[in-house]
């Protein structure tokens, strides 16, 4: 009897039981002296994604506010070198994922004779006994370096940085290579048109790639798991959202509604709509298979492991300001989770963006 009882109330309680830990990082901050590192998480839409009447020149004021606040590292939504390097070994789970998110580094290879490990050690070796004065020639070398390295957006850094007349072929960089950095200065991509146009106006001389696709793989039935998520994003919540990205996208002609854009995907409220509309609506998806609970748990993951990723660079150079760019639904799990962090405080991005 006492046994049954036991399991009863085990059953029940499972849920209803359930409490917070007795242990919370975010509650023991510090250091108690020294600065703490800032970050200041800034969720944008992905410009590729954006209508033809988007002008990037209409980035300019957003921009000026953050350039304003002077961060001293810029991390970006894109996959570092090493891990297109390691997804490279396993195609059979990621391939999809190499296509969709890795620069090819074999121009740079061919030019530069490095591999990917190769280049990554060479970057930081060139890194590390940087001159206060770097010449032309050193930009063009550690821009070539980059490129092999499966880093477009810090070599693009190394690009901008040199003057107008010196963006040209040698010290590493081929023809093939000039091309590909002429091409890319002009993608419509937040990565390169904010991440890389700031660090090199601020004096950077790299950004870091933080993403992460590691828990990216094929379903065991592609076509079940979209329908079923499909559905289950088809809600009030998602009306909500591209009503609002619609009403916006009719004035991304204009800075000042670029601007507003901004404003509105880091307004309060906004990542509880995104959690709403898709995380959220994934979690009751009710089909036998669980496809939403799969998806969801892929998306933490992802997000768990960028956290990871800053707060590695944060932890070797502590006392730093850190501006993150990341896709708008990403922010409010980002600041979650790097809020945990002893070490960190996040940065409220609405008193800069006015």
């Amino acid at each position: 009897m006492i046994r049954a009882s036991a399991l009863l109330f085990a059953f029940f309680c499972s849920a209803a039981c359930a409490q917070q830990p007795g242990f919370d990082p975010s509650k023991l901050k510090g250091p108690a002296q020294g600065p703490a590192n800032e970050v200041l998480v800034l969720g944008s839409p992905h410009l590729s994604q954006l209508p033809k009447t988007f002008d990037p020149a209409g980035l300019r004021p957003v921009l000026d506010l953050l350039a304003a606040w002077r961060p001293q590292a810029i991390a970006i939504e894109a996959l570092s070198g090493p891990q297109c390097d390691f997804m490279r070994r396993y195609p059979q789970r990621y391939q999809d994922s190499i296509e969709s998110y890795c620069w090819d580094p074999a121009p740079a290879r061919t030019a530069t004779g490095l591999d990917v490990p190769s280049a990554t050690a060479e970057a930081h070796r060139l890194l590390a006994a940087w001159p206060a004065s770097p010449t032309a020639a050193q930009r063009r070398r550690l821009a070539a370096v980059f490129l092999a390295g499966g880093e477009p957006a810090s070599a693009m850094v190394q690009w901008l940085r040199l003057p107008q007349a010196e963006r040209r072929a040698g010290d590493g960089l081929d023809g093939v290579l000039v091309d590909l950095l002429t091409t890319l200065q002009g993608r419509r991509d937040e990565s390169i048109l904010i991440g890389a146009q700031l660090a090199a106006r601020l004096g950077h001389e790299r950004v870091y790639p933080m993403d992460d696709h590691t828990a990216d793989g094929p379903s065991t039935d592609e076509k079940a798991a979209g329908a079923a998520i499909s559905k289950a994003w088809d809600n009030p919540a998602t009306k909500k959202r591209l009503a609002a990205s619609a009403a916006r996208e009719k004035s991304l002609g204009t800075a000042e509604g670029v601007l507003a854009m901004y404003r509105a995907d880091n307004a309060p409220g906004e990542a509880k709509l995104a959690y709403d509309s898709d995380f959220g609506a994934a979690l009751e998806e009710p089909s036998p298979q669980r496809f939403g609970r799969n998806y969801l748990g892929y998306w933490e993951t992802r997000n768990l492991r960028m956290a990871a990723n800053i707060r590695e660079v944060l932890g070797e150079h502590p006392g730093m300001r850190m501006l993150v760019i990341v896709g708008s639904s990403h922010k409010g799990y980002l600041e979650a989770y790097l809020h945990q962090m002893h070490d960190v405080r996040i940065v409220d991005t609405g008193p800069l963006l006015r």
